[in-house]
């Protein structure tokens, strides 16, 4: 079988594609760039850098795809771009490389959906099943958790971190670190409780939903220091259920990592 590549596509011919990928009209893929299969790229996508892209991803017309980082310091050295599988990547997305002043590669796992206008700045470090809407901007160094959702027009300052399961809202601008599970809306941004219903549909128990709920009110409606909340945290693991442990783990150990400063 041979590549279903329009006539007016521009592919190097180094460029390595699965025989499967469908190219559209008028695209261009740069010489370091591999694809795998079933991966459909449509009209006027610009694919460039080392830029290495997983099967059964779906990139809509118009999109920028592994061009250089946007950082005065990048002086054309061999950084990355890597892409899981099956994203979809709607109209006029411009994801960049990575830089050498950090893991030299950015990164955008699996089943993610990305709608039009997303930017994915240099060594940005994007989970799985994660939903940008229209316009969601992402500074350099980002790092976003699985099942993450950020809204129309939202900011993310450079070295933020996004936990798994959190919610951001519509047009918020974030410039410190959102822990999993809640939610996070306003300028400025503030929290607004547990991300309870996305909890639900990715089959949290209600046991575990409990858990977070209160350890969301030792954080955010005691008196606690941050210090202080993260002891209280580690003494409700150490009494629930595994499942619930797991939870308050994954929220604790964040906390621990977080160089920002939480949204509190």
């Amino acid at each position: 079988m041979t590549t279903l590549i329009h006539p007016t596509a521009l592919i190097d011919p180094k460029a390595e594609l699965d025989s499967s990928v469908e190219v559209g009209a008028y695209s261009i893929i740069g010489a370091h760039v591999r694809i795998g299969s079933g991966t459909k790229i449509g009209p006027h996508v610009v694919i460039d850098g080392h830029t290495t892209i997983g099967s059964d991803n779906t990139f809509f017309q118009f999109s920028s795809i592994g061009a250089a980082p946007q950082d005065k310091k990048y002086a054309g050295e061999p950084t990355r771009l890597e892409i899981g599988h099956r994203n979809t990547i709607r109209e006029f997305c411009t994801f960049n490389l990575g830089t050498i002043q950090d893991v030299g590669v950015t990164r955008l796992g699996d089943d993610n959906w990305m709608m039009a206008y997303v930017h994915l700045a240099h060594d940005c470090q994007i989970g799985n099943h994660t939903i940008f809407a229209n316009n969601a901007q992402l500074a350099g160094h980002v790092h976003v958790g699985d099942w993450a959702i950020l809204g129309g027009f939202a900011n993310v300052h450079q070295f933020c971190q996004i936990g798994a399961h959190a919610m951001i809202g519509m047009s918020t601008s974030l410039t410190q670190d959102v822990p999993p599970y809640f939610t996070v809306a306003g300028n400025p941004a503030a929290v607004h409780g547990v991300n309870s219903e996305g909890m639900k549909r990715r089959g949290f128990s209600a046991a575990q939903i409990s858990a977070i709920r209160a350890a969301y009110k030792l954080i955010y409606k005691s008196d606690l220091t941050m210090e202080q909340a993260k002891a209280a945290l580690q003494v409700e693991s150490a009494n629930g259920d595994a499942s619930c442990v797991a939870a308050l783990e994954l929220l604790r150990s964040f906390l621990d990592s977080s160089t920002r400063g939480i949204v509190r």
